[in-house]
């Protein structure tokens, strides 16, 4: 009997370990990442075991493990792969009690995947330089996209790689519907004799470019935020001709172990008091929640001129691949 006791008591505390725990994968900045898991944990005692990766790897992660899903929930990166990963049967449905709290832009997204994806912040493309290496080379700072095919910046741009960054195929799908996909791609192809790498994420401009390992960073400007916060030489632009934007996305994985812990973070981090940035050197992006605070600092980045952004049709799983295809074929291997 005692025996039996024991061994009862070893199982059922085995058991609510497992359940005080959450898997996340998430696809923003790692500091970000690191801090709303630390936040979470805190106020409610669940352990979370957090992965920092790409959308691209996470994507390819969780078509992996669709059978036997070791992800609980994915957070933030561009809301083109968590499309993708929901037109794929990757994904399941929830609705939050704090949806009501959102702008209509999070709703969207939320209605357009039959509530399997939620836009959790929104962020802006444009590039950022390194104003003490223009400084230095007498170089006038870029304003336009057609700016960084000029010579002076052989060399000296980075940008990542749409094939594993959500960041960079955003970059390309705006370009498509900024110029025409023959235009665009030309462009490209013409930027690639600029180009010193492609990332694999699309978050490395912001240290690359505060370094001054590169010149020039493309990529959504909130990246740079941080860095100007502690005094990088850093200066943002906002494209002459226009730009695209991204709704950073939130959504639970199909089949997820511990659901209930996942559904726990989903509610939580579209309060406002997650997104409300505590530490402004962190800050990314425009919150979701209506109530959240955010500074003037990210809330000029909307002042850009925005493209009409097409979510289904670049978000769709086929249009995606073929323009990655397309531009891993013609553009990653370019003339230099």
């Amino acid at each position: 009997m005692i025996r039996y006791l024991l061994t009862a008591f070893v199982s059922a505390l085995f058991m609510s370990l497992s359940l005080a725990q959450l898997n996340i994968l998430c696809s923003t900045d790692a500091d970000w990442c690191e801090s709303k898991a630390r936040e979470f944990s805190v106020q409610t005692g669940i352990k979370v075991n957090l992965s920092r990766k790409a959308t691209g790897e996470v994507f390819a992660q969780l078509k992996a493990e669709s059978a036997n899903p070791r992800t609980d929930l994915w957070y933030g990166g561009t809301h083109d792969p968590h499309v993708q990963a929901a037109n794929e049967n990757l994904l399941q449905a929830y609705t939050s009690v704090n949806m009501k709290d959102q702008y209509p832009w999070s709703g969207d997204l939320h209605a357009k995947t039959a509530a399997q994806v939620v836009g959790i912040y929104r962020i802006t493309l444009g590039f950022g330089y390194n104003r003490d290496l223009l400084a230095k080379k007498k170089i006038a700072p870029p304003t336009c996209w057609s700016d960084l095919l000029k010579t002076e910046f052989r060399g000296d741009v980075e940008l990542s790689n749409p094939m594993t960054s959500g960041t960079a195929y955003t970059i390309l799908a705006t370009l498509v519907q900024m110029m025409g996909e023959d235009k665009a791609f030309d462009y490209l192809k013409s930027l690639n004799k600029n180009v010193n790498r492609y990332t694999t994420s699309g978050t490395a401009q912001r240290q690359s470019v505060a370094r001054g390992e590169s010149m020039v960073g493309v990529t959504f400007l909130d990246e740079f935020i941080p860095e100007q916060y502690v005094g990088a030489p850093i200066e943002t632009v906002l494209p002459c001709e226009g730009t695209g934007y991204s709704v950073g996305a939130m959504s639970i994985v199909k089949g997820a172990r511990n659901i209930e812990n996942a559904q726990k973070f989903y509610d939580w981090a579209m309060t406002a008091d997650a997104q409300t940035i505590k530490d402004q050197t962190k800050v990314i992006a425009i919150p979701s929640n209506r109530s959240a605070f955010a500074p003037d600092r990210v809330k000029a980045l909307e002042k850009a001129k925005l493209i009409n952004y097409d979510f289904v049709k670049f978000g769709a799983s086929a249009e995606r691949k073929r323009l990655i295809e397309k531009w891993d074929r013609d553009v990653k291997n370019a003339p230099k």
